[in-house]
């Protein structure tokens, strides 16, 4: 029985289509051939030195049918690497852009329903976050990047590259910043979608492609893995060496093993987290309040010491994550009356504090000595 089970999922399995029948709503029968088109379109209109950021999933069929380069695909073992392109794809617009201009030429995300991009998400959260723990702080399962009940996005999934790449110009308000990706495709029937990165760093791709800069296992060999580009070590040192969560064999120190824990009983239904994160069926009549009533505020829950470190070390990217999982953290003051904004322009930090602004921060406020952000300005 078990050898015909085999042999049956690899009949099913060994035939993979990227066609399939389907109706409008009218009833019409259509034969759906938006990935093909897709990947023909990459294949003619595209440089052929392009590289192509997508989940990894369409790797293989990128770089068989498209003919062009892919950041990822289903034989990249390196679950660092697949982080990385996670952390890209589910971070903040700005800083989603910071990482793919070094990395890739083009984006492209499975849209349209189903089991698009955005049904994936949850997935790419959670395994940027086991490598990055940054991007979902505290919160394994990273509940926080998903929807309210009745679609509404919550803030980190609204603010993020993919929700924009999906849903640009299909959902009111949704665009992307014309200044960083450009749409330069869409499928017949919406199904894939792929958009230019602009400001590519050329010395970046350069240095990717010389193959002085790879890493071989022994001198001569075929067997020569990439490294990242000079330009993102600032996110290479971010990351933490991944331990396979359900590798029992495998010691833990105490921030691991709570990790761990944690991760498993949310896993396991043991544990919901924090009752103000969106996918707990308990709050759902809470959510649902919550989408009605948008402007009602709520306290932060970001640690102003740890933002304020973060904002006079020059971390961009990690002040937009605390501002895409907890958008109150710009309003923020401490005791002398000062808060994000302040700490921004007395380090000097010009990016952050535009960053901050776009998030609320208010410009006009006053410390307790009468000072504006601004006046503090170097």
């Amino acid at each position: 029985e078990f050898y015909d089970i085999c042999q049956q999922m690899a009949a099913g399995m060994s035939q993979p289509s990227i066609m399939f029948k389907a109706h409008l709503r009218d009833g019409t029968p259509v034969m759906i051939d938006d990935y093909r088109e897709a990947y023909w379109w990459l294949r003619d209109n595209t440089p052929a030195d392009s590289r192509v950021m997508a989940w990894w999933d369409y790797g293989y069929q990128i770089t068989g049918i498209a003919n062009r380069t892919t950041i990822a695909d289903g034989n990249t073992w390196n679950h660092e690497h697949i982080a990385t392109l996670g952390r890209c794809l589910t971070a903040p617009e700005q800083h989603a852009h910071r990482i793919a201009r070094h990395l890739a030429d083009y984006v492209l995300v499975w849209a349209g329903g189903g089991g698009d991009d955005l049904a994936k998400s949850p997935h790419m959260a959670r395994i940027g976050n086991s490598v990055y723990d940054d991007i979902c702080p505290g919160d394994p399962t990273c509940r926080q990047f998903g929807f309210y009940s009745g679609g509404v996005p919550t803030p980190m999934m609204e603010n993020s590259l993919l929700y924009k790449l999906h849903s640009h110009n299909h959902r009111p308000g949704v665009q992307v910043d014309p200044s960083r990706f450009r749409e330069v495709y869409t499928s017949k029937y919406g199904k894939v979608r792929i958009f230019k990165v602009l400001s590519v760093s050329k010395e970046s791709k350069e240095w990717v492609a010389n193959f002085s800069n790879k890493v071989c296992d022994a001198p001569g060999s075929w067997y020569c893995s990439g490294q990242y580009p000079p330009a993102l070590d600032w996110l290479q040192k971010k990351k933490k060496a991944f331990k396979q969560l359900e590798d029992f064999n495998v010691g833990r120190d105490e921030k691991d093993q709570k990790y761990y824990d944690e991760y498993m009983a949310r896993m396991e239904g043991r544990s919901s987290g924090s009752s103000d994160l969106p996918s707990s069926s308990a709050d759902k009549s809470d959510k649902s309040k919550a989408a009605k009533s948008p402007s009602k505020k709520k306290a932060s829950k970001t640690d102003p010491d740890k933002l304020r470190e973060l904002i006079e070390t020059g971390d961009a990217d990690g002040v937009a994550y605390a501002l895409a999982t907890d958008p109150g953290a710009a309003k923020l003051r401490s005791a002398d009356g000062r808060g994000p904004l302040w700490w921004a322009y007395e380090s000097g930090q010009a990016e952050i504090a535009k960053l901050l602004l776009a998030a609320g921060a208010p410009s006009d406020a006053q410390d307790n000595q009468g000072n504006r952000p601004a006046d503090l300005k170097r």
